[in-house]
């Protein structure tokens, strides 16, 4: 242990013990899983990410070693671990210069957006050194001013190679193309049964499936294109679900980001105008609506529903607020007579 501790101190790292784990410590050969919980803190306490409370819900970190995992001191920091342990460790800035990027990732795949989203087509090093922001200004603020940081790590669980099935983003290119379709089938009967969520979450992992596929190709090019085409499929399932789950500002944000591609996609139109209309934007939503008849006039008895739908809620809306101002100004009411003890 103290040998262990002398060899992470040469590295620029300072273990503290907090909670020991149990049994013996593993060998982590490549291709173990590891499953933790992490806080991240600046040295003066702030914490800027907590994997118990990120995007509102409790969800551990998993990673296979090997993989070549952006942040790799994390890697180096679980193999000093044994299952159940609790452990700090401050790491010098040399190991936690692209903490910012990754904390981006893992924000977004909290709140189910894209872990790529905001991220340029370069690599980790140039990113870091770029003068975009990164959409938080705590990380923007940590990527001008790159310093060491403190991670908390619970470590939950060491799954060794062969004993789980392989996350889709540890697969091969290869394998994650063949692996699409049955995502997409499988959310199909998860949405045919009614488990919309469990639905959403399948069409949502072909999607960063295939955009991390798509990273890698040529804007345009006929891969390129191959693969925007099967994104557009899934991604437009996604926005079902979101629709059914209420979620409508999400979906008036993808199906306009569709459709500044594809304007005339007649399915992304219609669940952006049925969005529009949810969320009482009633000139967007027939503005949405007088466009999908013109792309396509089979499509009058549903649309002439939705709009049908819409005026009516917008007239009880009209009316529930009509009475609530009529209360309010009621001159009838008796004033309050003031008293005095």
């Amino acid at each position: 242990m103290e040998e262990e501790a002398r060899k992470l101190l040469a590295e620029g790292i300072k273990k503290k013990l907090t909670s020991p784990g149990k049994g013996d410590l593993s060998t982590f050969p490549n291709g173990t899983k590891v499953v933790f919980h992490y806080r991240t803190s600046l040295c003066e306490g702030t914490v800027l990410d907590d994997s118990r409370t990120m995007g509102g819900r409790s969800k551990p970190m998993e990673l296979i070693l090997g993989k070549k995992f952006k942040l790799a001191v994390w890697e180096r920091l679980v193999i000093t671990m044994r299952e159940g342990e609790v452990a700090e460790f401050t790491c010098d800035t040399k190991h936690t210069a692209l903490y910012p990027l990754v904390s981006q990732s893992l924000r977004n795949i909290s709140v189910g957006k894209d872990p790529l989203e905001g991220q340029r087509h370069c690599c980790g090093i140039a990113q870091i050194h770029s003068h975009h922001s990164l959409g938080h200004k705590d990380l923007d603020h940590l990527q001008a001013n790159p310093q060491p940081l403190v991670f908390t790590i619970e470590l939950l669980e060491v799954l060794p190679p062969g004993s789980f099935q392989l996350d889709v983003w540890a697969m091969t290119d290869e394998e994650k193309l063949s692996f699409v379709p049955q995502i997409h089938e499988e959310g199909n009967k998860l949405f045919k049964e009614g488990h919309i969520s469990e639905a959403r979450d399948k069409y949502y992992n072909g999607i960063a499936c295939l955009k991390n596929l798509q990273i890698k190709e040529q804007p345009g090019d006929e891969s390129w294109l191959k693969l925007d085409g099967m994104i557009t499929t899934l991604l437009l399932n996604y926005c079902q679900c979101l629709l059914l789950e209420g979620q409508y500002y999400e979906v008036i944000e993808h199906c306009s980001s569709l459709l500044f591609k594809y304007e005339n996609n007649v399915k992304a139109l219609y669940k952006r105008a049925k969005a529009h209309a949810a969320v009482w934007n009633e000139t967007e939503a027939r503005a949405d609506f007088a466009k999908l008849l013109e792309l396509d006039p089979s499509l009058g008895p549903s649309v002439a529903k939705e709009l049908k739908t819409m005026e009516e809620r917008i007239r009880s809306k009209q009316k529930e607020e009509k009475g609530r101002y009529k209360d309010l100004f009621n001159y009838n009411t008796p004033p309050a007579t003031a008293t005095t003890g």
